[in-house]
């Protein structure tokens, strides 16, 4: 499972024209699975996430957590985080898992992401097409793939 972690001072997610999640100050997360992604991985991530201190603490230094700077996150599905692009100049999206592994496994990110935060967790649309804006706070992207543990 890998992350792409935008710490934003706005976002927002628009399908089909409709606005389906905006947030202020928090994270804007990508999540991209592989079949090989199970719950350990979710909760090994969830903890990283909410523990991460990249927000400003009293003197300006990034020294506080999602938790405590009490952030929102939208998370957003993203199979090309495991695309592969040894070969060729197109592409490979072949370690991405398919949607009957993916749904079950992003649903109990948010889940967990959620019972970690004790909030709501605003999203995207699994396989939709999806129009992401974010104002990215910093900038700080900070990338996670839990099989590095890195």
């Amino acid at each position: 499972m890998k992350v792409v972690i935008q710490r934003v001072s706005k976002a927002s997610v628009v399908i089909n024209d409709n606005e389906v999640a905006s947030i202020g100050k928090g994270f804007l997360i990508l999540l991209g699975i592989v079949d090989e992604d199970t719950q350990d991985d979710i909760d090994w991530l969830c903890k990283k996430v909410i523990n991460l201190r990249v927000f400003p603490d009293e003197n300006g230094v990034m020294n506080t957590s999602l938790k405590d700077a009490d952030g929102n996150v939208i998370v957003v599905s993203q199979f090309t985080l495991h695309a592969s692009t040894k070969k060729g100049n197109r592409p490979s999206y072949i370690k991405a898992a398919k949607p009957y592994v993916a749904i079950p496994l992003y649903e109990n990110f948010i889940a967990t992401l959620e019972n970690k935060l004790d909030k709501t967790i605003q999203t995207g649309e699994f396989g939709a097409d999806m129009k992401v804006s974010l104002v990215n706070d910093g900038p700080v992207t900070i990338i996670i793939d839990s099989k590095n543990r890195e």
